[in-house]
């Protein structure tokens, strides 16, 4: 359950309503979301709320009977919309978040991003700390990849996102982009999950390759449950047996989220296949499974990509993929 307390309710009073709760068993917790104070209480516990439903600094309860509340649609019937920059993530439109898996050098982001952005991206992505399987791979350019990347997004007029690997490397990446990527490899990381929610910027968060939908949701949760509503939730497909493609995209979880949550999701076509023969299918079934856009991996040269080549696009393939896209979304709106 989640109890929503008038605007301005006192941190004495708030205390005395959690102690109202906690004394029967319960678990609580007090969390401001957007100037708004919230009670959440853990659903796994009866509760008799007729000690505080009563008193005039509770406005409203909403039963939400799942683990995780504040991204439950339960609790917010209303899809999200997220802005970043002109951009709306989860609106009526489509986005499209394109870059190299990796920025390279200034030369290589800068012409990617004109290319992208020529070609229908809003978004510039670019991985200046790279996690990879191998510690003999390249890592990434760090400090410098991550100035370039923000030099390119000013300079084309997009906001640009990147991935932060932990909470020191959260410090110094936050104020240098509009925003903030949680790896798949990172999300059951709870305490740069909770470090996030300690902002109001963007998060983008991917889901991790074995968990359970619940799980991307819980991890969403602690996000919101740390004080920032600004998540952007990301299918990049989970591990199977099946060796043909890097992972398997799992859409079925686009539509069951839509169901579960309030929060806009996008699909990742190149984590999830692998293979840029892929991408253009992949991103139609995104479309026509709900998603509200796609991050797509584009390189100017794929082959000589330091990192995720055969995955990568050229840039130029990118209006051939949104125009499909739109004509997809156009259908469903009929």
């Amino acid at each position: 359950m989640i109890l929503t307390l008038k605007k301005g309710t006192s941190p004495e009073t708030i205390d005395t309503i959690l102690n109202l709760i906690t004394e029967q068993g319960a678990k609580a917790k007090h969390v401001n979301l957007m100037d708004k104070d919230l009670i959440c209480i853990d659903a796994g516990k009866t509760v008799d709320l007729k000690a505080v439903t009563g008193r005039r600094d509770v406005l409203s309860i909403h039963h939400v009977g799942s683990a995780y509340k504040l991204v439950s649609r339960k609790y917010q019937p209303d899809s999200s919309i997220i802005k970043v920059g002109n951009v709306e993530i989860g609106g009526s439109g489509l986005t499209i978040i394109s870059g190299p898996c990796a920025v390279e050098s200034r030369d290589q982001i800068m012409q990617i991003a004109e290319l992208v952005k020529a070609n229908g991206a809003q978004i510039l992505r670019g991985g200046v700390f790279k996690p990879r399987t191998s510690p003999y791979a390249f890592q990434g350019m760090g400090e410098e990849g991550l100035m370039l990347l923000k030099e390119a997004g000013e300079t084309y007029g997009m906001p640009v996102v990147t991935e932060v690997l932990d909470e020191i490397g959260f410090d110094s990446v936050v104020d240098h982009v509009d925003i903030i990527q949680i790896g798949a490899r990172n999300m059951q990381n709870f305490a740069l999950l909770k470090k996030a929610g300690n902002c109001l910027k963007p998060i983008l968060l991917k889901r991790g390759p074995s968990a359970t939908i619940e799980e991307f949701l819980l991890a969403a949760e602690y996000i919101m449950a740390n004080g920032n509503p600004n998540v952007i939730l990301c299918e990049r497909g989970i591990k199977t047996y099946e060796p043909m493609t890097r992972n398997t995209l799992d859409i079925s979880c686009v539509p069951l989220i839509k169901h579960l949550s309030h929060l806009p999701i996008l699909v990742d076509p190149s984590h999830a296949s692998g293979d840029r023969k892929l991408i253009k299918s992949l991103s139609l079934a995104a479309v026509a499974a709900g998603a509200d856009g796609v991050m797509i991996e584009a390189h100017n040269n794929p082959d000589q990509a330091l990192s995720d080549g055969p995955q990568s696009i050229l840039p130029e393939r990118l209006m051939e993929i949104k125009e499909a896209m739109n004509r997809i979304a156009e259908v469903l709106a009929v």
